[in-house]
C-alpha cells in the first residue's frame, strides 16, 4: 500500500493533507522519515510515527470502553458527554461506532470498531449475543421477582417475551442477571414489568468478555482488543 493511502485509511485526513503530512517530514518508520507519498509499505505489523507520535497500522480497530456515567453513546450528545469526546480525531475520522448502546447514567463494558461485519455480528437480534448486567434496585429483590425474570416478561410496543438468564441476587437491593436480546432499555423495563425499579445499571460482559479480561480497566479510559478478546466478544454471534 502507498503511504498516502495508508494514513488515509488510518484517520489523518483527507489524501492531501496526508501528502502534506508526509512532505513536511511529519511521518517516520523505523526512524527514518519519509517524505514520498507514494512510498510503498509491508503493512504487516508497520510501526509509524506521526510528528513522533508511535501508531501501529490496524485494518479495522476494536476497542473496549469502560463507560462512564454521564455519556451518550451518540456522536451529537444533546444535554450529557458524548463517548466520542474520549476519542481523537484519528479515530473518529475512521468513522468509529459505539456496538449497540448504553443509557448516559449506565456504566460499564461499551465496544466501538470501524468494523461493520464486527458490529452487526454482536448487534443482530438473530446472533443472541449474551450481555450481563449487574444492578442496584429501588426496593428488595425478591425470589418472586427473580422467577418472573426468567420465565420472561412482556414489554410494550415489543413483540415476543423477553427473559434473563442466570439471574441471582447480590444482595438486598442488588441482582445480576444476562439478557439475549437488546432492545431499548431492556434492562430498566424488565425489572419495572416485575414491580421493581433499576437505579443503578452497570454492564459487566458482552459474550465472554469482561472487565476482568481487560486488566480492569479504569472507569473512562479504553483499550485495543487482541484476536482473542474479540473472539471472547462474538461468543454465540457466530
Amino acid at each position: 500500500m502507498l503511504l498516502e493511502k495508508m494514513l488515509q485509511s488510518q484517520g489523518f485526513g483527507a489524501r492531501k493533507h496526508c501528502q502534506q503530512l508526509i512532505k513536511t517530514g511529519a511521518i517516520t518508520i523505523h526512524g527514518e522519515v519519509i517524505t514520498d507519498p507514494k512510498h510503498k509499505l509491508n503493512l504487516n505489523d508497520l510501526v509509524f510515527a506521526v510528528h513522533g507520535t508511535q501508531y501501529e497500522y490496524r485494518e479495522k480497530i476494536y476497542i473496549a470502553l469502560n463507560k462512564p456515567k454521564g455519556y451518550e453513546c451518540s456522536h451529537q450528545a444533546t444535554h450529557h458527554f458524548s463517548v466520542f469526546d474520549l476519542f481523537d480525531d484519528v479515530h473518529l475520522n475512521r468513522g468509529l461506532q459505539c456496538v449497540g448502546r448504553l443509557d448516559q447514567d449506565t456504566t460499564g463494558l461499551l465496544l466501538l470498531t470501524d468494523d461493520g461485519q464486527f458490529l452487526q455480528a454482536l448487534t443482530h437480534p438473530k446472533k443472541h449475543v449474551p450481555k450481563v448486567y449487574q444492578m442496584h434496585t429501588a426496593d428488595p429483590v425478591t425470589p418472586e421477582q427473580i422467577l418472573q425474570l426468567q420465565q420472561g416478561v412482556e414489554l410494550r410496543n415489543e413483540k415476543g417475551i423477553f427473559a434473563a438468564t442466570d439471574a441471582e441476587a447480590l444482595g438486598t437491593h442488588q441482582l445480576q442477571m444476562t439478557v439475549h436480546q437488546g432492545v431499548y432499555h431492556q434492562v430498566k423495563r424488565m425489572l419495572a414489568a416485575v414491580g421493581n425499579k433499576v437505579e443503578q445499571l452497570h454492564r459487566a460482559q458482552i459474550g465472554q468478555l469482561n472487565l476482568t479480561h481487560l486488566n480492569a480497566l479504569p472507569e473512562g479510559k479504553w483499550v485495543y482488543l487482541t484476536a482473542e478478546q474479540i473472539a471472547l466478544a462474538k461468543y454465540r454471534a457466530e
